[in-house]
């Protein structure tokens, strides 16, 4: 997938941006914010007007009688949590990369694990958006809030995300215990250790009877640190993690007859750790390999069943598969858009590497994510459309009238959007 833009812009005030949109809507041009650019999918993409925030970026204020603070939308996630700890603020959760922009973020519903915690938008106490009208606008559950709860997963077709307001945490440590284990009794166990776990996810290995585990247990600042060493973390997760899994990926893509083989070497590798560090150090994992990725969240019950037929669909796939399986949680919310929405969620997530072809094999393993009513992560690949949505979301409709409203005139559609919202991209109806 490609994207070609007439033009990229990179204001660095809010006047700034609002005149890139009254601008772009006087040539009848489309106008779409791009993030950092982390989505697999065409949600960001655009022939018209590429809106970038790089530099609507820091901290705006904070509370530290509520915990919370407001942050420009610009702001990469790596940034944030540095910038927070300056006042002993943490984010409640995180995901396991944080190149993302926070409204990149918020906007395309990225969420971290754990069954106590819902996905960014359900963090977001208030937001100022630039609306295609020109007009700046602050929304929260008070004021707006059909605008609020429309925009906390908006996927950029609500208006532009100046600030955010997000509800924080005092600063944590979190003791980080990873362990190789067998997968039939993993698969038992997961529901329920995920309902006593601050945070659990794991990694299966095609072809491997084994998960790499890691649950993380969220403890006090004054907790006693035991970081991973230097040399530890190198040689683990660089040589042994990344560097391994890059050569897997590219000796299997020529010589697929090897992955089985190769996949069990590597659970064979992984030594069980035990550190304990402040949040962000734990949550982020370095991510060096290439991948495409499809990302299905489905209700937490039907976790076991549906994560036997994935392994039986993966088993009997034509193509080998190297690329591990990521299994996360989060708890339901009420953001309209949210793939949790009215429900706790299983997430998981499947990966091929870049250099071989995903169709085929998303398209086996997505047809058992419909089947038990999955929900797709908006940032990565899927084939869904608006007529599954109606079904998928109860406020969908809520939702597209509020876009509607807000821009009536399709500044912000794309065609990703008049896929997944039935919104005509010359008309915006």
């Amino acid at each position: 997938m490609t994207s070609v833009p007439a033009r990229v812009a990179s204001p660095s005030s809010y006047d700034g941006i609002l005149d890139v949109l009254a601008d772009a809507s006087s040539r009848g041009h489309k106008v779409k914010v791009m993030g950092a650019g982390h989505s697999f999918s065409d949600i960001a993409a655009t022939d018209g007007v590429q809106l970038t925030l790089d530099d609507i970026s820091g901290v705006i204020s904070v509370d530290l009688d509520r915990c919370r603070a407001t942050i420009k939308g610009g702001t990469r996630l790596r940034d944030v949590g540095p910038l927070l700890a300056r006042y002993g603020l943490a984010l409640e959760n995180m995901g396991d990369i944080d190149h993302q922009s926070l409204a990149g973020a918020i906007s395309t519903g990225t969420h971290g694990t754990g069954l106590a915690f819902t996905g960014f938008g359900g963090q977001v106490r208030s937001l100022t958006l630039a609306l295609a009208s020109g007009e700046l606008v602050t929304c929260s559950t008070e004021d707006h809030p059909d605008l609020f709860r429309a925009a906390q997963v908006g996927l950029g077709a609500i208006g532009v995300i100046l600030e955010v307001t997000l509800q924080c945490v005092p600063l944590f440590c979190l003791q980080a215990q990873e362990a190789l284990e067998p997968l039939d009794s993993v698969l038992e166990s997961f529901v329920e250790r995920s309902r006593s776990t601050d945070h659990l996810e794991f990694y299966w290995f095609p072809y491997t009877s084994s998960v790499l585990t890691k649950s993380n247990t969220r403890l006090p600042m004054d907790t006693t640190l035991t970081p991973i060493p230097r040399w530890s973390k190198l040689l683990n997760d660089e040589v042994l993690g990344n560097g391994a899994l890059s050569a897997i990926c590219r000796l299997g893509a020529a010589a697929p007859r090897l992955i089985p083989a190769m996949n069990n070497f590597a659970t064979r590798a992984v030594s069980p750790r035990t550190y304990t560090d402040l949040s962000r150090n734990v949550f982020v994992s370095p991510r060096r390999v290439r991948f495409n990725e499809m990302e299905y969240a489905m209700p937490l019950e039907a976790f076991p069943k549906v994560f036997r037929e994935v392994c039986r669909a993966v088993e009997s796939f034509p193509g080998r598969i190297s690329f591990p399986l990521e299994v996360r949680t989060a708890a339901a919310d009420d953001v309209w858009l949210s793939t949790a929405y009215q429900r706790p969620s299983v997430y998981i997530a499947v990966h091929r590497y870049s250099c071989e072809p995903y169709e085929e094999y998303f398209r086996a393993l997505e047809n058992i994510f419909v089947s038990h009513g999955g929900r797709p992560h908006w940032g990565k690949l899927h084939t869904r459309t608006s007529t599954d949505f109606q079904q998928l979301y109860p406020q969908f409709g809520a939702f597209r009238k509020q876009r509607a409203a807000v821009d009536p005139e399709g500044l912000f559609v794309n065609p990703y959007l008049s896929r997944v919202l039935g919104v005509d991209e010359r008309h915006s109806v």
